[in-house]
């Protein structure tokens, strides 16, 4: 099987034009296109982090610490594994019911700040949000629900390039078989004309095309049945193919104005020119499987297998910031300049976020959420906390 393996991350290796990255989570809403090869490690971004003080985290003292700690607490239940992490979690489980003075101080003691930096040593980047929608839908088809999830297919091939490549980390390819060739998966367009490889693999229907699309942007929502059951849905697999932003696309075609290529601003010309719909998604050729979740978790499940927590949880490039580690993030709220500088947790990724000072906002559940996070593209800058001790691979001279 390990040859096997490795004789499969070899051929995909080959196929870098085909078969591509895909994300832990899908892409953010509508912003930047995913790459459609996979770089070479040497074109990642280098983790540059510069250490610094506490004075340099403008509005630290005014944020309220206690959202932030549960979060990191639930990023404990990973990181404790790890020996940089291990004292710190374990001492931070003792804490339950401290006050946010003694929290705070519990930071301050224990761990460094690191300004995060681009590669041009430039220090702010873009900010983006993403929340969790809910859909209407059915375990049966009919003439209303009659848009599909899927569940991963049994041919979808998944190769982690580390195996052989360890200077890849992070880096898996999509594909399947075809004879004893491995091609790129089904495109978005190859799978909404010709449904018949994915038959029998259908997890739920939904009412809405366009929801279900940005559904699988963000990644993670619930579906309301028609008897009033809420399902919950998170991401499980992608077919590996490159993400296009269909926001840019009507942008370029002059069918929308540049400050409405938002969620808000796509779900509208929907709405007016329904017979162009279809064809307008399935220009972007990337698509998310879905999973069924459990129903008592308290939020969606981010890349580091934590559930989210609404305005604290932060999607990030793994390759830039560390997954778990908790981050101070300053931007603004969305559409202002109104400061929103507060402690978040990195508990997740997306295919959309790439480079180190670049983020994804999680606002939380319904539409109020869904409204901040499809106006959210603000500036920002960010600083990770790491425990005391910790090395940047990149040292800033």
């Amino acid at each position: 099987m390990k040859n096997q393996l490795s004789f499969l991350a070899v051929a995909s290796f080959l196929l870098l034009n085909a078969c591509t990255m895909a994300p832990t989570r899908a892409p953010v809403v509508d912003e930047k296109p995913v790459a459609s090869t996979v770089a070479p490690a040497a074109s990642a971004p280098a983790a540059v982090l510069k250490p610094t003080d506490w004075n340099a985290l403008t509005g630290w003292t005014d944020d309220d610490i206690l959202p932030a700690w549960d979060a990191f607490l639930r990023s404990c239940a990973v990181l404790r594994n790890q020996p940089l992490w291990q004292d710190t979690c374990i001492q931070a489980a003792t804490m339950r019911g401290q006050d946010r003075v003694t929290r705070r101080h519990f930071f301050e003691s224990r761990f460094v700040p690191h300004q995060v930096l681009n590669s041009d040593g430039s220090d702010d980047g873009l900010i983006t949000g993403y929340y969790e929608p809910l859909l209407k839908g059915s375990r049966k088809p009919s003439s209303r629900y009659r848009y599909p999830l899927y569940t991963t297919p049994d041919e979808l091939l998944v190769v982690d390039l580390s195996e052989v490549y360890p200077e890849l980390k992070n880096m898996r390819l999509r594909g399947r078989l075809q004879g004893r060739k491995v091609v790129p998966y089904y495109s978005r367009s190859e799978i909404e004309n010709n449904p018949a490889p994915l038959q029998g693999k259908e997890l739920l229907w939904v009412d809405d095309e366009i929801d279900l699309f940005f559904l699988q942007i963000q990644g993670s929502g619930r579906v309301q049945l028609e008897n009033g059951e809420i399902v919950r849905v998170g991401y499980s697999e992608q077919n590996g193919r490159p993400y296009k932003s269909i926001g840019k696309l009507l942008v370029e075609r002059g069918e929308l104005p540049l400050e409405k290529a938002s969620m808000q601003g796509i779900k509208a010309w929907g709405q007016k020119n329904p017979r162009k719909l279809s064809a307008l998604l399935q220009q972007n050729s990337s698509f998310v499987f879905f999973r069924e979740l459990p129903a008592g978790i308290t939020g969606p499940l981010g890349a580091l297998g934590v559930p989210l927590t609404a305005g604290r949880s932060l999607a990030i490039d793994p390759r830039a910031v560390p997954q778990g580690a908790p981050v101070f993030l300053a931007t603004t709220w969305p559409n202002t300049d109104k400061r929103l500088h507060r402690l978040m947790v990195a508990q997740d990724t997306g295919g959309a976020i790439k480079g180190s000072v670049r983020a994804d906002f999680f606002w939380g559940f319904g539409p109020d959420a869904g409204d901040q996070a499809g106006k959210m593209k603000q500036s920002g800058k960010m600083w990770v906390l790491m425990p005391t001790g910790y090395v940047p691979e990149v040292q800033i001279r």
